[in-house]
């Protein structure tokens, strides 16, 4: 059972670094050649749709394709070794807790590393809008937000909550 957890929380680890790292490059064109949408979904990362429905300057598009370049070289790079480690021992024939832990612990931080490159990165897009622009953003935002409530309290309870609730009640 747990060489079934670890290879689960190791493979959810992959692909969510995966999947954000897809997302946090793309950039503002491409967000405008594909009708304002990017790859990948709206809850693995919603901030990748920040600036859907805005309608940009060319200026404006400039200077946030800069930002993104900038980032670009801001962020480290992704290491596939630690992937490789977490495969080895997911599939060690013994399970190493404490070395998943410390390995988990060292991807996490580079993950945060990123997402404060990000962060700033659309801190600073944003202040290059309008206040109309950011009024329109603020919206948008708050539709998704909204959407994302929803889809949170239409998803089942988990079966750990299931058996809790059950007991609970006898």
């Amino acid at each position: 059972m747990r060489n079934l957890t670890a290879v689960v929380i190791a493979s959810a680890m992959v692909l969510g670094h995966a999947s954000a790292g897809a997302a946090d490059t793309t950039t503002i064109d491409e967000m405008h050649q594909n009708g304002g949408l990017t790859t990948g979904s709206m809850t693995q990362n919603p901030q990748s749709h920040m600036f859907d429905g805005i309608e940009l300057t060319e200026h404006q598009r400039q200077q946030m394709r800069d930002l993104m370049q900038q980032a670009r070289h801001e962020r480290p790079a992704t290491d596939i070794q630690d992937f490789e480690k977490m495969h080895d021992l997911v599939t060690a024939d013994a399970f190493n807790e404490a070395a998943i832990r410390d390995l988990a612990e060292k991807m996490a931080q580079a993950q945060i590393e990123q997402q404060v490159i990000m962060s700033r990165v659309r801190n600073q897009m944003y202040h290059l809008l309008t206040p109309a622009q950011q009024a329109t953003l603020q919206k948008n935002y708050e539709r998704r937000i909204n959407e994302l409530r929803k889809l949170a309290n239409l998803q089942p309870p988990s079966p750990l909550q299931a058996v809790s609730s059950t007991s609970s009640n006898q």
